[in-house]
This record gives C-alpha cells, structure tokens and sequence, in this order.
C-alpha cells in the first residue's frame, strides 16, 4: 500500500520536466523517441470489455431537505485489463468512485470514512464550499478517523467531481482510483430538452500504467500508456441510434487529451467545467487537459443498427495504437428521440468591472536535474503563508504564465467559476466561452481570467491540476477576506 514516504521518494526521483511536460500534440508528429519505453501491443484487445455506468450513491437521510451520504475510503482490488487484478484505492470500492447526483438548493451532506492507511482530504472540484469543507491540503482525515463535509448547491448547474486532496500524497491517491463524479442540476438545465435518463452518460477517462502485474504509480510516469474509461481499459459501450449527453471527465494525473470521433463526425459541446455554455458549439474535437470536463451530445442516429464508432484520442506524447484510442460506441438498437439541442443554452450575466488585477507565473525545473520542482511565482508551496490576499467581493482578472519551454501545465482555483478573457492575447475559443474552474496552458501561453470572490471567506489554495506538479510543490493560498 502507499505511503507519503514512498511518495515522496518517487517525486525526487523523477528523471525530468520533460516526464511530467508532455505537450498536447498530434500523435503522429510527436518528437522523435517521445513513446515511453513500454510502448508495446496492449495487453489486452480493445473494445473486449463493457464500461460500466458510475454506481449512482443513494443517500442514507433526506430529511429536513438535506441529502445525507456515507463514504467509506478503503483499499480494493479493480480489474482494470481483463484476467488482471490491480490493488486500487475506492469510495465504497468502487473504481472510480460512485455518481453523487445534487440539485441547486438543496445541500449534500457526506460523512467520509478514511479506512486507508494512508491520510485522505476531499475536494468537490468546482463547488462554492466554506473553507473547512473544502479539502484543504493539510486538512487531513487520518487512517481509521472520519470528516463530516457539507455542500450548500447554491451554485448553478455544473458538471463537478470530488477527488483527494492531501499534499504531496494526492497524486498518488487520485491516481489509484480516489476520484468519482458529482453532477449538480438546476431548474435552468432541467428546463432544457437535452438527453436525459439513461441518454444521459457520465464518462471519466483517463490513463494509468497497467500491466500484467496490475496498476503501477511513478510521480512523472510517462509509461501510462493504457487508456480507461470508467475504470476499464478500452472498454465498448452499447448506444441507441439517437442522441446522447456525453459527460467527459478528463480524471488523468497529468495528461492532455484531443477527443473525437474516428470519422470525425460532429459533436456538440453543450457544457464545460462550470454547466452549459451561453450556446452550443459544433466541433469535432475537444481539447481536455486533467481536470476540465466538457458535456458533449452525440448523435447516434446518422449510425446504422449494428455499426460501431471509436472516441479516439489525438493529443498528447505516446504510440497510437495505446493512447490514441479510449473507447468504442455500438449502436446496438433504435429508441425514440424527443431530446434536441437549443440554440441557446443558458445567459451569463455581463462582467462586472474588475477591482484588481494579479499576475502568478508556472514554472517547474526542466534541465534534467534528478529531483525537479514546480513552483508558483518561484514558490514552493508552504501552508504557512498567504500567497494573495483577496477582498471579499473583488471581482478580480488574474493573468497567469506559464514559463516552461518545454512543460504544459493547467491553472485551477478553489471556491470559484472564472471566465476566460483571453489566450495570449485572442478571444477564447467557443469552447471556452462559459464558466471554468480549469485553464490549460501551453508553453510560453498567457492566459487572463476574470472571478469574483462574493460567496466565502477564508484561505483556498490555487494550482496546476496536473496533480504530479502541484505534488512537487506547484501550488499557492490566497485568503479571501
């Protein structure tokens, strides 16, 4: 089993930048020895294996308007390859963890039960929290103790997920399976004529390091060559000739994805981090680096009944044959079809003038040194200090850069839903045109961000969500008050 010891070692024995910077680039045109070095035929044939839907948790209490959980954190056994049994990391033992599905207005209480071995703090990624239900770094449940976290929902609609949080062990923990996915709702999205029920399908890929002897974690590993949805690699997925919500989670440590389909048909995206877009965008990929999500409907019935389409990836370092496909749909029957996609989804209420503006640079080691670190304006993180101070309701446009030549990173804020303002100086795409909790950044990319800090007081960190980095230290705090 882990332990913050080992994890600590495997940090400082990280080769280089270059393990942890995979740049998202065409497969077919990545640099010349990028594969890893265990890049061989995967151990198991593709599209052998169903993906399972998420196990949506029932709430134990619902009284009083509030819904009432029990987590239980504890070690299991997944089979992630076929034949293969991999030591995993679970919320109630299942791989990733069960489907927590919360309405606009009425809160979510969880009791977590850490009966790991190993300190455990949970996150809601996205979610407006008070700082002590937050998950902070360093706000940790020890083996064999529980934490009661309370998630108010007075936010909009979004697509969130919660995920372990203790410093300098998180990358490791998420990366055996501590992660599962939390969707919000409102009366905005309900009232929209989307997918819904069994049309609606929450998928969390990602990549992991899986061989014969099981699921394998080295900070900075660029051998996570197998691609998993779901918890299963390569899994087939049977779908009705119509449309569907598609709900991609990018639940990778560090790596960038470029989805879409094999034939390169349309998707819609309908959503990203923070719920819908202001209006649909049709495209036929989508960029996600680790963290960020994006709702998609595909429409299913431009297939013949008993054809078959494969969600590919194209982003990223590795060999096509492993990383460059995830999934495969099968459309297996007909269904009925009332779903459609608006022309307008949801209205963003106008910027507010901003009342301050910040820059934070990203920058980690990459001259091969043995033991790399990542820094937030030439920081390492240190609980112990405020790196920003915020008033509280400030509405503020944070410029961040990224100063790696070589490195990608992300950008995420705790507590709040930011806005793109631009990349390197352009509009964002359409894509990003509605609410983000997580920005990727290329190297030598700037990126400006507006957020306005009216819904808690209290310290919340910032970070790259690349979980490797913020591991090595790519992390800051800034207290709002």
């Amino acid at each position: 089993m882990v332990s913050r010891r080992r994890v600590l070692a495997a940090g400082m024995a990280t080769a280089s930048v270059g393990v942890t910077g995979a740049a998202l680039v065409p497969l077919a045109t990545a640099p010349a020895g990028a594969e890893p070095a265990n890049a061989a035929a995967p151990a198991a044939t593709p599209f052998t294996q169903p993906m399972p839907r998420p196990t949506v948790l029932s709430p134990v209490s619902t009284g009083g308007g509030v819904d009432v959980y029990v987590m239980t954190m504890r070690p299991a056994t997944a089979e992630i390859l076929p034949g293969i049994q991999s030591q995993v990391l679970t919320f109630n033992g299942d791989f990733p963890g069960p489907l927590i599905r919360a309405r606009r207005g009425r809160p979510v209480v969880i009791e977590q039960r850490n009966r790991l071995d190993v300190p455990a703090s949970v996150h809601l990624h996205g979610g407006e929290v008070e700082a002590q239900h937050d998950g902070q770094p360093m706000a940790t449940i020890a083996p064999g103790e529980d934490r009661t976290y309370y998630y108010p929902n007075t936010q909009p609609h979004a697509s969130l997920w919660y995920h372990d949080h203790a410093h300098h062990i998180e990358s490791e923990n998420v990366y055996r399976g501590l992660s599962g996915q939390y969707l919000l709702t409102d009366e905005v999205e309900e009232a929209l004529p989307l997918p819904t029920g069994q049309y609606d399908l929450p998928i969390a890929v990602r990549d992991a390091n899986v061989d014969a002897t099981g699921l394998h974690y080295t900070m900075g590993d660029r051998q996570r060559s197998t691609m998993i949805a779901n918890g299963k690699a390569y899994p087939y997925v049977q779908v009705a000739a119509r449309k569907y919500r598609i709900r991609l989670l990018n639940c990778s440590n560090q790596r960038f994805m470029e989805l879409g389909l094999e034939d390169g048909s349309e998707m819609i995206q309908i959503g990203s981090d923070g719920g819908l877009l202001p209006r649909p965008h049709r495209t036929a990929t989508i960029p996600l680096s680790a963290a960020e999500r994006a709702d998609v409907v595909i429409d299913f019935s431009r297939y013949a009944v008993g054809s078959s389409v494969v969600l590919k990836n194209t982003g990223g370092f590795g060999n096509p044959e492993l990383v460059g496909q995830v999934l495969r749909f099968d459309i297996v029957r007909t269904a009925k079809d009332a779903s459609r996609v608006p022309d307008v989804l949801r209205e963003l209420p106008p910027l507010p003038r901003p009342t301050a503006e910040r820059t934070v640079t990203l920058r980690m080691d990459e001259d091969g040194r043995p033991d790399p670190q990542a820094y937030i304006d030439e920081k390492l993180y240190d609980p112990a200090r405020v790196d920003q101070q915020v008033r509280f309701g400030a509405s503020e446009i944070w410029t961040v850069k990224n100063l790696n030549q070589v490195a990608w990173h992300n950008f995420h804020m705790h507590l709040v839903q930011f806005r793109v303002l631009d990349r390197n100086g352009q509009a964002p795409g359409p894509g990003e045109a509605g609410l983000k909790d997580t920005v990727n950044l290329r190297p030598n990319e700037t990126v400006r961000v507006q957020a306005t800090f009216d819904t808690h007081r209290g310290s919340y960190v910032y970070h790259c969500h690349m979980l490797d980095h913020s591991a090595m230290g790519m992390m800051a705090t800034m207290k709002i008050a």
